[in-house]
């Protein structure tokens, strides 16, 4: 850009010069001269200083702030409970949880946990939830079911998942791909991992069965987000265990 600049500032004072030699026979015309020749010295300095500070500029615009899922680095455990609607008896902390846990997961250092009513907990089994506060759709959260002595085949949890949850429906009927695997601890339990690529969101699911109960893990992610925290979402979406009996 600083080329291109310097260019046009030499060529306006050469049509200047050709203006000056018409006009031999003037006094004036050697003054004109002596006028305009700063303005051709000092030109391309400004233009060099001007594109400068637009490509600083510019950088600095394009360059998009890291989330805190990955600007900060570390995370904490969260230990869940999965206590039923009738004795819900509190919220957030880990305090009195570690000992009761049922199972844990890690949560990225500021992100912001979102109290889950007994409503909510009763409705949809919505056990706990943490999220992006920069971005708030980056969240992760975990729901349970009692009454399952073990897991069904991996289409058919996904599919149960959904009935009860719309926006999960949706995800899956307007999917890019659904990729499902299934995985084995060193204790032996299944855990099955569900990744849907949406048209606008991309979905991390971890379901597992343990004390007759049905465990569902879910990180979710716009795609702009996504695309910038996976590794970071995909850490999250690992950590999730049940805890085994002591």
């Amino acid at each position: 850009m600083a080329t291109t600049a310097t260019a046009t500032a030499v060529l306006r004072p050469s049509s200047l010069l050709s203006t000056a030699n018409s006009s031999t026979t003037t006094k004036q015309a050697p003054q004109q001269q002596q006028q305009q020749v700063p303005i051709s010295l000092h030109k391309p300095i400004l233009t060099s200083l001007t594109a400068t500070f637009a490509a600083t500029t510019i950088l600095a615009c394009c360059t998009s702030s890291p989330s805190l899922a990955v600007e900060q680095g570390g995370y904490h455990i969260y230990y869940g409970t999965a206590a039923s609607a009738a004795n819900y008896g509190g919220y957030g902390g880990n305090a009195d949880k570690k000992a009761t846990a049922e199972y844990v997961y890690d949560v990225p250092d500021g992100w912001k946990e979102r109290l889950v009513s007994k409503i909510e907990k009763g409705t949809n089994g919505t056990d706990s939830e943490f999220y992006n506060p920069k971005k708030k759709q980056e969240k992760e959260y975990l729901t349970f079911l009692a009454g399952f002595r073990q897991i069904a085949p991996k289409d058919t949890v996904l599919n149960n998942l959904a009935l009860s949850d719309v926006e999960l429906q949706d995800l899956i009927a307007d999917a890019n791909s659904v990729n499902s695997e299934e995985k084995t601890d060193e204790n032996g339990q299944i855990y099955y991992a569900y990744e849907i690529d949406g048209v606008a969101k991309h979905s991390l699911i971890k379901v597992t069965c343990a004390r007759n109960k049905l465990y569902a893990h879910f990180v979710n992610a716009p795609n702009p987000d996504w695309n910038r925290d996976q590794d970071a979402l995909r850490h999250i979406h690992d950590s999730f265990k049940t805890v085994s009996f002591q």
